[in-house]
């Protein structure tokens, strides 16, 4: 039965279908907007379909302009159907009739039609003239979607059809095994019984069963020739030796449901979906994740050894060699202590360990960030006159403190990013009856000048040793001053990273008469005058002297050539004044004994526009490099002269000819010298016999060094890497 009935507020006809037939059937809608007596002719329990339709969305004919003519064909995807609807209406207000109703199956999916067909609302329709009909909005929809709908595939069908195809497959499998199975005739011919699941909750009796399904079971598959034939295709039997575990494994692989199938779980009897991955428990049975994760974590995860690759087994290699660490075996006490690092926190006590492997210890903590408040009192032995961390970033102010209240009779303090190292610590410490000889601050940024003066003051007296690093707006000239009249006993001072001294404060350091050991370093720009009247002071007694990045010029050269006769290690780094001519007077007939220590990096010319010529012979160059190691070659066992570009070729064939040695010399880095190249590194090798380690960094003319036996190669620009070890005597290994 077909009728429609007329809106005359909204404009439009509503249409209701009862029963076209069984097929065709698609429910009932309650349109909000009909009137009671369409209700009573369409009541709610019909299996009906309401459509509301705007007069204006109707395809309309030219035949009569009081009589219309409207043919609507409505699709429906999920009932795969098609209906034909022909409506004959009249003006508004007046009755309309449906003719011709056809109801026929299409596998149309998503009709234009249909999607510009909104059911019935209270929400009111704009007119038909000079009006612009109601948005259809639509959610998201993927183009995967569409494709797939467009080509009738339905994700969920496959999937069912491929579980249904295993277990086809699997039934087949069993039923032709079960047909070739020829059983002994003491076995018993009834087929496999089908063992029930274990459950939490089952009985004992309920148990006994079924542990007793199992053992006939397994009885079945160990007497079939299938068991037989899967034995025989291990080598040995080594590897299925018990014939039950064999067995049994077997029955669990067979009996294993598949996956997406659902199963209750053996531990806590919860329904849960099989996965590829589900874990049998004790009894056979699959597990639930939850169940999963408790019982992995009740045994422990197995550590799975990582295969370690040779391009990181060569990047460690290299991270060795640029913390000290070179190839070859471990020594005995290096052994201990990397183990003792890996188990510190099961460690109680150092025991009777030296300060020296104490020390190290601390430094292997350090970098791998476990040294903590609770591994800090593993130092603190009362009686220790040294304490040495390394990293101290992790530490607070009660645990500094803690320091000396563990270790009152301790002399030497070295504290590295100590930065919690502030007043509430210094207080504390000046308090106490404790007299430091040795103090190392590294980043004690936090101590204002008011505590360094009653420092300085209280405990200055037997003060012998102070390195300050990295203090930022705090220690500055007023400091200075002080430490003549309160430290009488310094014999080194070392400030360095340091924002506030200036060339007024420098001059105090010149009065400090027993220093044998200096180093400066600070940010604010700095002349000649004070440095020298510091070496014209203390020089004579000096035996370490470092400048770093000074602005200082040949003047300070020759002080040093004139007041400085004990010298064993000598650092002028940073410098664009000091010239060639300067280093070559100062190790020209020199008083001073043979260095063992020179590091004179990047001290040379910078000229952006042309960085390659020198015309005012600026930093340490060829002379320079030629007067040094004819001064303390013999003796020299660390030369850094990276960037010193300005080298020449000749040079350095000069200084390492076939009839020249230098037997202590230990380490040497030529990076970013110009005139490098495969002839001065060989040449280097066979002058310095003892030489370890040899670093090239940014010299493109080595390419193909041959490197002797023992000795490391670092900084070879090829694909090699960064350090190459030699293996063979005399020839090596070939670089490039």
């Amino acid at each position: 039965m077909w009728g429609s009935s007329t809106n005359k507020q909204q404009g439009g006809f509503l249409l209701a279908a009862d029963r076209v037939s069984e097929a065709c059937s698609v429910g009932r809608t309650d349109g909000p907007g009909a009137s009671d007596n369409e209700r009573n002719r369409y009541p709610t329990n019909s299996r009906s379909l309401r459509l509301f339709v705007p007069q204006h969305q109707l395809c309309t004919s030219t035949q009569s302009p009081s009589t219309q003519t409207h043919s609507i064909t409505i699709h429906h995807c999920a009932l795969d159907i098609e209906i034909d609807i022909q409506i004959i209406a009249a003006e508004r207000g007046e009755q309309s009739t449906i003719n011709s109703p056809q109801c026929k199956t299409n596998t149309r999916c998503n009709p234009p039609f249909l999607s510009n067909l909104p059911l019935r609302s209270n929400a009111p329709v704009p007119p038909p003239n000079g009006a612009r009909p109601p948005r259809q909005i639509r959610g998201p929809q993927s183009a995967l979607t569409d494709f797939l709908a467009s080509h009738n595939i339905n994700a969920n069908q496959i999937r069912q059809d491929a579980n249904a195809r295993r277990q086809a497959a699997l039934a087949s499998q069993q039923a032709v095994d079960a047909a070739n199975d020829a059983p002994s005739p003491d076995s018993d011919s009834d087929p496999i019984p089908a063992p029930a699941r274990a459950r939490r909750n089952e009985s004992k009796a309920q148990s006994a069963k079924r542990k007793k399904d199992e053992e006939k079971a397994i009885a079945k598959i160990k007497a079939s020739k299938q068991f037989q034939r899967r034995r025989k295709q291990y080598n040995s039997d080594e590897e299925m030796s018990d014939e039950d575990e064999a067995a049994r494994a077997f029955f669990e692989e067979s009996m294993a449901p598949l996956p997406d199938q659902t199963e209750n779980c053996e531990e806590c009897g919860n329904r849960f979906t099989v996965t590829p991955y589900s874990r049998r428990g004790e009894d056979g049975g699959l597990l639930c994740q939850k169940c999963t994760k408790l019982l992995d974590k009740e045994e422990g995860a197995a550590r799975k050894k990582r295969k370690i690759t040779a391009g990181r087994q060569r990047r460690q290699i290299q991270s060795n060699l640029l913390d000290g660490i070179y190839p070859g075996a471990k020594d005995l006490m290096t052994l201990c202590i990397e183990t003792l690092a890996k188990n510190v926190d099961l460690a109680e006590d150092f025991g009777d360990l030296p300060a020296s492997m104490v020390e190290r210890l601390s430094a292997i903590l350090c970098k791998r960030r476990l040294l903590k408040p609770e591994t800090i009192n593993l130092f603190l032995r009362p009686g220790n006159d040294t304490v040495v961390v390394t990293d101290g970033a992790s530490l607070s102010s009660d645990d500094y403190i803690r320091i000396f209240q563990y270790c009152p009779t301790i002399k030497y303090l070295r504290l590295r990013d100590a930065v919690q190292f502030k007043n509430k610590v210094m207080d504390h410490f000046l308090a106490t009856n404790i007299t430091l000889e040795k103090l190392s601050l590294h980043g004690a940024n936090l101590i204002d000048d008011e505590r360094w003066d009653r420092f300085f003051t209280e405990k200055g007296t037997h003060l012998k040793t102070f390195q300050l690093h990295y203090t930022d707006g705090h220690f500055g000239d007023e400091q200075l001053e002080l430490m003549p009249k309160t430290c009488p006993n310094l014999t080194r001072l070392k400030i360095v990273h340091n924002q506030k001294v200036t060339n007024k404060g420098l001059e105090h350091i010149a009065q400090l008469s027993n220093l044998t050991h200096l180093t400066i370093g600070i940010y604010n720009p700095t002349n000649s005058p004070p440095y020298v009247k510091i070496i014209n002071g203390v020089g004579p007694s000096l035996r370490t002297l470092c400048l770093d990045k000074a602005g200082v010029d040949d003047s300070v050269l020759e002080a040093i050539h004139t007041n400085c006769q004990n010298i064993q290690k000598l650092r002028l780094t940073d410098n664009e004044v000091l010239t060639d001519q300067g280093f070559a007077n100062l190790f020209t007939n020199w008083y001073n004994p043979p260095l063992t220590y020179i590091n004179l990096h990047k001290c040379r010319h910078i000229d952006s526009t042309d960085p390659r010529d020198n015309p005012d012979g600026i930093g340490f160059a060829s002379l320079g490099f030629e007067a040094l190691m004819a001064h303390s070659g013999k003796t020299l066992r660390y030369v850094d002269i990276n960037s010193c570009r300005h080298i020449s070729l000749e040079s350095f064939e000069r200084v390492f000819a076939a009839d020249k040695k230098y037997p202590d010399l230990t380490f040497m880095n030529i990076s970013f010298c110009q005139a490098v190249n495969d002839f001065v590194v060989g040449s280097i090798f066979r002058a310095c016999p003892n030489l370890k380690t040899l670093v090239t960094f940014g010299n493109f003319g080595v390419r193909d060094v041959r490197v002797p036996k023992g000795r490391i190669l670092i900084g070879v620009p090829t694909a090699l890497g960064m350090q190459i070890e030699g293996t063979e005597d005399g020839e090596g290994r070939v670089a490039g």
